[in-house]
Order: C-alpha cells, then sequence, then structure tokens
C-alpha cells in the first residue's frame, strides 16, 4: 500500500476518523483489515504483519459505504458528547429507552469487522517442546544470546514473530563487526540453523509467560499461504517448557500528543527507517521529522540517503540545534519547538510548527515522522503478576521483578543501543549456560556503533487545536484523559477502563506509557507512583481456533471405541454415546422392530445361559507402593485390612462434604498391588480425587497410581453357563471352579495358549458372573474368542440396556442414583461406613441431616396395574393427596421392564423408604400427564439371597 502510495487504510473506531499505518509492526493501531474472504474471513488483523503473496484479499473495515465516503464520519460532529464515560451517563435515562433504541444501536454499531459465516476449513494444532534455553526476540541481543547459549552446549530454542529472523539488524543501515548488521544477522541464523541442538521458529509470537518455565506461543505455519499446504495447519499453539528463558523482544516507539495526531501520513520515526531500509519503500517525499530525542536523526539521514526531502527536524528539546546532527545528516532546517497540528483530511498536507521563540510556521509535507522515545517490550516479565518499575532518568518503564529463569537482554531492558544490545545478549547466554552446569562459550564480539539514546520527554504539545490523540484505536484523547480524573478516576487500572485505554487489539503498547504520563501531570504524581495496569497473557491477539486446534466439531470431544466396536459392528448394534465413549446399546436380530423385545430376549438369555458385555469404559486404576493399603483406608469409606492377595471387594468412596462420590470394587493382585475400577461417568473424577488426596492430604505416603482405563479391555461373562464358557478358554491348570475361584476372587490367568488377561468373579447382574481384562490391543481376538467358545451354551451379546435391567432387578446404584447429591445411608449402604477408622468424609457424612434415618432411602416399586410402563423422573405423592411439591415425598430414579417378572419396575427414594415397604403410594409425571398407583417394596427385585452370584 505504501509502495502504491495509498495512504487512507482505515477508520477510527469511535469517530469513523481517516487513519493511515502508523507503525511496522504489531504493535499497529490502525491498519485493521479483513483478510480473505468466505468461510477463511479474518478480521481485525494489523496489515503491518501481513505477508504478501499471489491472490491476497484485504479489505479495510468499520466505514460506510466506503472507506473514502464514510457516512459514520458524521459522529464526529458530535465528539463532544461522546467523551470518555459517556455510554455510563447516555444509556443510563430514560430506562424506556434501553431496550428499544439504545441496546439495538450499540449492537449495529459496535464491534470491528465481520466474522466469517461458514465454518473455517481450514485445521490448528497444538505442540509442546522442551529446551535448555528459550530466547525470546530475533534483534541483536536475542541473536547474541542464543549464539552464545548453543555454542555453550545448550538446547536452544529461539522465537520471533517476524518470518525473518534479524530484528532491527534488518531496519537500520548500520554495521556490526566488518559487514552490515542485515548480513551479520544471516550469518548467526545460518550457523544456528546448521546446529541441530538449535529449534528456529520465525513467525511465532510467545504470547503467554506462566509458572515453572512454561510459555504460550502462536506459529503462524501457513497465514502466508492463501491456503495451507496438504496435511499442514494455519496455525501451531506452542507450549515451550525452558529451564532458562532471555527475553530479547525490543522496545516499541510512541509517538508524540499533539493536534490532529492522527493523520494519515503521521508515522513513526523508527517505522520509516524499517519501510525505507527494509522494504525499499519511502513512505513520503516531502517530509518533516519531530522527535524529543536523538533516535530520530537516523530517520533523517535514512529518508535522505532513500532520496526524501527532509523540510525541517523539529526537536522540542533546548539548546539542541545542531548539537544531535549526525554526520551523515546533510543541511536541514532544525527548528527548536514543537508540532502544534497536522493539516490535512485523508492525507497529510502540511503541519504547523511553533518555535521556542512563539513563531507559528506552516510547512507543506505529505509525511510525518514523529518519535516520542521507546519503550521497552517487558509484557512477558510480568504475566505473572509483577509489575515494571519506572526510571526517570530514562523516562521508561523497566523490569523489575522477573520470573524464575528468566533475564532480560537489550532494548526490551532499556539498553537500545546496539553494541550494549550484543553485550547484553552474550552476557545473558553465558548466564543461561553457566546456570545449566555448562561450560560458557566465550568469544570476541563484534564492534557496533553505541548510538545515542538520549532523551528528553514531552508527554503533550499545549495549546493546540484539533484533537490530540492517546491511544489510536480506541479514539481516546488527553482530553478524555483529563475528564476521567476530573471524575475520579486516578488510577491506572480505573483510567484504561473509564476511557478504554490499551484495551482492543494494541492493548496500549503505542499509547499506555503516554497515557500514564498524562494522569501523572494531572494529579502532580510521579509516574513511578500511578505504575501500570497488570500485564495478561496474549501479549497479541490469539485466534479461538488456535487455542481449540483439533478439538472442534466431532474432535471437540473425541469419541472413544471400545475394543468390541468392530465386532459389534458386525453384530448389527445399535450404538449409543456414553460421556466420550460410543458403547453398544443393544444388539437387534431379524424380527425384532423395537427396543424392547431384543432387549428382553438379551436379559432373558443371560438369565438362562450366559452373555458377554463389554465394561472396558469402567475406570481402572492401578495402585502400588508400601503405603498402598493405608491410602486405601484413608480414601475409601470401609475397610481393606482384612483383604486377602488374590480376592475382590465392593468399595465405597465419599467426597469432603460427606456425599457419595464414587462406587467400584477393589482387587489384591500382590501384596502392594492393586486394582481400583470405578464408574464409567466418574472414571476422571476418581483419578483427580486420588491425586488431590496423596499431593495435598497425604503426600509422605509412598504410594504411586496411574490410570489404565484405556490399557485393558474388559468383558463381563455373565449367566448360568459363564464359568463353562471361560473353561473352554482358559488355559489348563488355572482352576476355576467354585471353591478354588469363589465369589468376589481376582487372579492373573492366562488364555488361549499363553495370552495374559486378568479374572475377577464380580457380577453387576446378579448372575453367576466374571470379569475378564486382557491388553486392550487383544480385545478385539478376546471378544471373539468369548463368543465362539459360548455359541453351544447359547451365548449372547448383550449391551447397556440389558445391563440397566438387570442391575435395576438386583437393586444396583449407578449414575441415577449416584448423582452427587445422595448419601451412604440413603443408598442403602450405610452399613459400609467404617466407625474404626478415618477416611475422607467420615466426619461430615455423620451430620444430623445426612445420617437422619427419617431422610430419603432406596426402595424398590412396582406398579398396582402390570401394565402401566413406570418412567424416571415420576414424584411420589400420598393416594388421593393433591398434587403440590409440599406433598411430594420423594421420587424414580430408574425404570425397566423386568422379563423376570413380567412388568415394569423401578428404583427411587423416599422418605424413610426402608420403614415403608408394603405401602402404596401414587407416582405422578407431570410432564407426561401420567400417574399410577404403586406398591414400595425392597430394591431388589430378584434373588434377594444372592445364591445365583455365588453358584
Amino acid at each position: 500500500m505504501l509502495a502504491n502510495e495509498i495512504r487512507l487504510v482505515g477508520r477510527s473506531f469511535k469517530y469513523h476518523r481517516p487513519r493511515g499505518i502508523l507503525s511496522a509492526g504489531s504493535e499497529e493501531p490502525n491498519a485493521l483489515v479483513e483478510l480473505r474472504d468466505g468461510a477463511r474471513r479474518e478480521a481485525n488483523t494489523r496489515a503491518t504483519v501481513v505477508e504478501l503473496y499471489d491472490g491476497l484479499d484485504a479489505r479495510s473495515q468499520n466505514r460506510w459505504p466506503s472507506l473514502r465516503f464514510d457516512a459514520r464520519a458524521v459522529t464526529g460532529l458530535f465528539a463532544p458528547l461522546l467523551s470518555a464515560g459517556f455510554y455510563y451517563k447516555t444509556f443510563m435515562w430514560p430506562a424506556a429507552f434501553w431496550e428499544k433504541i439504545y441496546e439495538p444501536l450499540i449492537r449495529r454499531s459496535a464491534g470491528l469487522g465481520t466474522m466469517a459465516s461458514a465454518p473455517d476449513p481450514d485445521t490448528y494444532e497444538k505442540s509442546s517442546t522442551f529446551c535448555d534455553v528459550l530466547v525470546i526476540g530475533a534483534g541483536p541481543a536475542g541473536l547474541m544470546a542464543a549464539l552464545t547459549a548453543a555454542r555453550s552446549g545448550a538446547r536452544v530454542l529461539l522465537a520471533d514473530e517476524d518470518f525473518r529472523l534479524g530484528g532491527r539488524c534488518l531496519t537500520e543501515r548500520r554495521h556490526i563487526g566488518d559487514l552490515p548488521a542485515h548480513e551479520w544477522a544471516t550469518t548467526v541464523v545460518d550457523e544456528l540453523a546448521s546446529n541441530p541442538e538449535v529449534m528456529l521458529l520465525p513467525r511465532t509470537t510467545v504470547f503467554g509467560s506462566y509458572d515453572h518455565g512454561a510459555f504460550a506461543a502462536l506459529e503462524r505455519v501457513s497465514d502466508h499461504l492463501p491456503v495451507p499446504a496438504p496435511f499442514q495447519p494455519r496455525q501451531r499453539l506452542w507450549r515451550i517448557v525452558a529451564r532458562r528463558t532471555v527475553l530479547a523482544a525490543g522496545a516499541i516507539e510512541r509517538p508524540l500528543v499533539f493536534g490532529d495526531n492522527d493523520r494519515p501520513g503521521v508515522m513513526l520515526a523508527g517505522a520509516v527507517r524499517s519501510y525505507i531500509n527494509r522494504f525499499a519503500i519511502t513512505p513520503g517525499r516531502r517530509a518533516v521529522v519531530f522527535t524529543d530525542n536523538d533516535d530520530a536523526w537516523s530517520t533523517v539521514a535514512d529518508l535522505q540517503a532513500a532520496g526524501a526531502e527532509v523540510l525541517a527536524v523539529v526537536d522540542s528539546r533546548e539548546g539542541t540545534m545542531d548539537a544531535n546532527r549526525p554526520r551523515s545528516v546533510s543541511n536541514t532546517k532544525v527548528i527548536n519547538g514543537v508540532v502544534r497540528r497536522a493539516l490535512g483530511g485523508r492525507a497529510l498536507q502540511a503541519v504547523e510548527i511553533v518555535s521556542g521563540e512563539g513563531r507559528l510556521r506552516r510547512i507543506e509535507c505529505d509525511l510525518l515522522a514523529v518519535s516520542g522515545g521507546w519503550s521497552p517490550t517487558l509484557h512477558l516479565t510480568s504475566h505473572l503478576g509483577s509489575r515494571p518499575r519506572w526510571d526517570a532518568d530514562r523516562a521508561i518503564f523497566v523490569p523489575d521483578q522477573l520470573p524464575a529463569g528468566m533475564a532480560v537482554a537489550g532494548a526490551a531492558n532499556g539498553e537500545f543501543t546496539t553494541r550494549a544490545a550484543l553485550s547484553a545478549g552474550y552476557r545473558e547466554g553465558r548466564s543461561a549456560a553457566q546456570a545449566l552446569g555448562l561450560s560458557p562459550a566465550q568469544f570476541a564480539l563484534p564492534s557496533a556503533p553505541d548510538e545515542s539514546a538520549a532523551r528528553q520527554a514531552l508527554w503533550r504539545v499545549r495549546n493546540t487545536r484539533g484533537k490530540c490523540f492517546v491511544d489510536f484505536q480506541n479514539d481516546v484523547t488527553a482530553t478524555d484523559i483529563e475528564l476521567a480524573q476530573r471524575e475520579g478516576f486516578s488510577s491506572a487500572e480505573h483510567l484504561k477502563r473509564y476511557t478504554t485505554l490499551g484495551m482492543a487489539t494494541d492493548q496500549g503498547k503505542t499509547s499506555a506509557v503516554t497515557g500514564l504520563a498524562l494522569l501523572a501531570e494531572q494529579t502532580a504524581r510521579p509516574i513511578g507512583s500511578i505504575g501500570t495496569t497488570a500485564f495478561r497473557p496474549p501479549y497479541t491477539p490469539v485466534p479461538i481456533g488456535a487455542l481449540a486446534g483439533h478439538h472442534r466439531g466431532r474432535d471437540f470431544r473425541p469419541t472413544r471405541l471400545p475394543p468390541s466396536h468392530a465386532w459389534a459392528k458386525e453384530q448389527h448394534a445399535v450404538f449409543v454415546e456414553t460421556g466420550a465413549g460410543l458403547r453398544a446399546q443393544y444388539f437387534p436380530q431379524t424380527g425384532e422392530s423395537d427396543w424392547l423385545p431384543t432387549v428382553i430376549r438379551e436379559v432373558t438369555a443371560v438369565r438362562t445361559a450366559v452373555g458377554i458385555c463389554d465394561v472396558s469404559t469402567l475406570g481402572k486404576i492401578e495402585l502400588q507402593g508400601p503405603d498402598s493399603l493405608q491410602f486405601l483406608e484413608r480414601l475409601y469409606a470401609n475397610g481393606f485390612q482384612t483383604l486377602a492377595v488374590g480376592r475382590a471387594r465392593y468399595g465405597l468412596m465419599l467426597r469432603e462434604d460427606g456425599i457419595v462420590m464414587d462406587d467400584g470394587t477393589v482387587a489384591r493382585l500382590a501384596d502392594q498391588h492393586y486394582i481400583l475400577t470405578t464408574t464409567t461417568a466418574n472414571a476422571v473424577d476418581v483419578y483427580q480425587h486420588m491425586h488431590y488426596c496423596h499431593q495435598v492430604l497425604w503426600p509422605d505416603l509412598d504410594v504411586q497410581f496411574v490410570s489404565v482405563t484405556e490399557q485393558w479391555a474388559q468383558f463381563a461373562i455373565a449367566g448360568p453357563h459363564a464359568r463353562a464358557l471361560l473353561q473352554g478358554i482358559v488355559d489348563p491348570g488355572q482352576d476355576i471352579s467354585n471353591s478354588a475361584f469363589p465369589y468376589l476372587a481376582a487372579a492373573n490367568v492366562k488364555l488361549a495358549g499363553g495370552q495374559r488377561a486378568r479374572l475377577f468373579r464380580i457380577s453387576f447382574s446378579g448372575e453367576l458372573a466374571y470379569e475378564l481384562a486382557v491388553p486392550a490391543r487383544s480385545g478385539d481376538a478376546a471378544i471373539r474368542l468369548l463368543y465362539a467358545a459360548g455359541a453351544s451354551l447359547g451365548v449372547v451379546a448383550y449391551g447397556l440396556e440389558a445391563l440397566g435391567v438387570m442391575r435395576i432387578e438386583k437393586g444396583h446404584v449407578a449414575g441415577n442414583e449416584l448423582n452427587g447429591r445422595t448419601t451412604a445411608q440413603q443408598l442403602g449402604l450405610g452399613r459400609m461406613l467404617s466407625t474404626k477408622k478415618d477416611y475422607v468424609g467420615a466426619v461430615m457424612s455423620r451430620r444430623e441431616h445426612l445420617a437422619n434415618p427419617a431422610g430419603p432411602q432406596l426402595v424398590g416399586l412396582k406398579p398396582v396395574d402390570r401394565a402401566f410402563r413406570l418412567a424416571s423422573g415420576a414424584h411420589f405423592l400420598p393416594v388421593g393427596g393433591a398434587v403440590t411439591a409440599a406433598n411430594e415425598q420423594g421420587y424414580v430414579t430408574s425404570a425397566a421392564y423386568s422379563p423376570a417378572l413380567g412388568h415394569w419396575i423401578a428404583l427411587g427414594f423416599l422418605a424413610n423408604g426402608h420403614q415403608r415397604h408394603g405401602e402404596r403410594l401414587r407416582v405422578c409425571d407431570p410432564l407426561r400427564n401420567r400417574e399410577a398407583l404403586v406398591d414400595i417394596c425392597d430394591p431388589v427385585f430378584i434373588d434377594p439371597q444372592g445364591e445365583r452370584l455365588r453358584a
């Protein structure tokens, strides 16, 4: 755009003023564009960081009907009404206007850019890496730090947000050693790239600093291409863990505040040098330079070398008429004074200058290069809560308390000259290597200029005409800051939120320090006493797509398939999502048009013959260590001191508040080796709870545990013929008779000629049953083997529906009852609560309300009309009582058709339910407009003495 003399690139957020390019990097507040179209549309991209490619589609935004003729620029006429806080004051009255006028108007006007209306077709990745030394920024300091650490033998990762490494070496006409700065940078990058222990990440912004040396970074892998290459992501989110870090992120130049300082054609002096020296573009032909420091004189020399006419250098410092002029600068008019106002509309036409003597003059020009000094880019030093320190001598904030393992070098630490940056990078590279126990490399530093960075701060030009902008992106003016202070918003955080100073995509990179300085002037306080606002990640905007990575659409929560999935598909199973898993719900056969006949067939077959069900999704946690038994005793409410090797036991786990968290089994395979099972729904919660208990409550216990849910396939084999089926596949020598392998036995076994497996005699169906576990990779083969071995025994495959029917018939509680609100007493498991030991939740479980014998208790129910179909969610009410909440005595949790009984049955919680067996009540379901009479009974409908499971 600059090469083709396009100066107008956008409109400001609030006043829709014409805006041009201000900077040359990620700090750009003005040049926000929409890239691409359709599903790949991306709004609010800073044009200064967009790489050109053939077919690039970029549009201006925040204008209507066009950028050149923006009708909304009329809001500028109402600027006196749109000062800081106007929305707080204006939209409060009259109240009736809010929904009909104010809110619709705000919603139509708010926001910048247009979102894509279709799903993003590109992919995004996440990756992690580890290194000895992370160097952030590839300017002179960063390159020298990386080079020194790499030569010392450290594993180095060098990241920079630019597509080419070199930083300001690429933008300055300076020499390092005998080479031009950009050639020196190339030689260093080539050496680093040839080192196998060095990883270079260009196009990568490290945007967040976190605990323990962890950093987040965004790599723009394919943003410079129209469409990502096959199997390549558009962007990659990195998690970087570093033992030592060197922050060499450079500095950001500050603009000066004067009248209409936002006109297209007003640019930062350092940005002008970048476009001239790196891209061979002269942003203007007739230039004026306005500065309060020595650095901007380099821009004067570079403009002249590029053939531009520098009409005047306006230096606000007294007594600096020619003292700071470099020898490379030819005859140029130097004015000791200030630029009072920039003139023009869609492009800069002239500037008004007031000299130190008060003389006003006007100079026609098309470029005004301004410099208010440089602010170190220290954001990453403060992401963990520390604040930077104000250095009054240099008028900059510098890092103060650094995160552990971090050092700062170069301009990011206020070391602005090339010589100082190289020395700092060398120093910190050696220091990092030494801290890692390496022998620091030692070599001679190349010679480099020691440019003057002297500055006499000018925060604002007084007695101006026009608006004096501090924050270009949010249209915050010096007057807004004055108003905020008068209205009591005199802290840095309050100023930010009241005026919106430092918000939006640039996060105040060019405006924050100036805004704080103006607030300090208004309150007659030092800038250091005001401090900064909190620095938080991300340093620059990060697309939500990159944060999500592959977790979108069906991959947002990837579906987990049990090991028997392929076999189940062959058996024409109907599947259902259970959490993240996809499990077989039932297995219909020819002639079964509805799920209920199928489930009745499956349940009947299990009760009379044998059935196989995949229960691999049950949580499985291996626990080992000398203190394993003590850990279990504290974790579970019931005791395990008497649990012998080769035996399993039902276990009840409480939360700290005394509520039941989960139930499952604990099997002891060896003296210090236990296998814990959990419900499918609570597998993750139980595992997290165990880690909390170990790390926080009992860190002194010597135990280790790991989730092996995904490592083992597990199958329930249930029914009268279950033992016969297993005897056909278990290797000879393994006795699984009732006497040798009784109920709740557990052992390592081998099947099919040596396949290792684990066998547990556990029953969820109430029948003679086992659970067979094999390594997950053998799961498919195992279920095929089981099914083939059971063909002569009438084996069936049964799914979750049949499993649910049988557990209700047996009165076993599951997720419907273990809902995070029930106690052991309510579930009928009160006798499992040990009185001989302490455990998690013990004290709280004895609270009067939780232990109330008249509270809700688990009961069974049968409909008086055996043809009535019970449903969960219905409420218990007295016969003849009104259907009101006051009469409600409990609710139904689970319901199923019982093939053994020939009618529907259900479980539920009823007040004082254990004393009310035989009582008749109503169940009312207002949502379905159904009710019926039911008889309350014991929740165990089948085999209450447990004779079948012990057979």
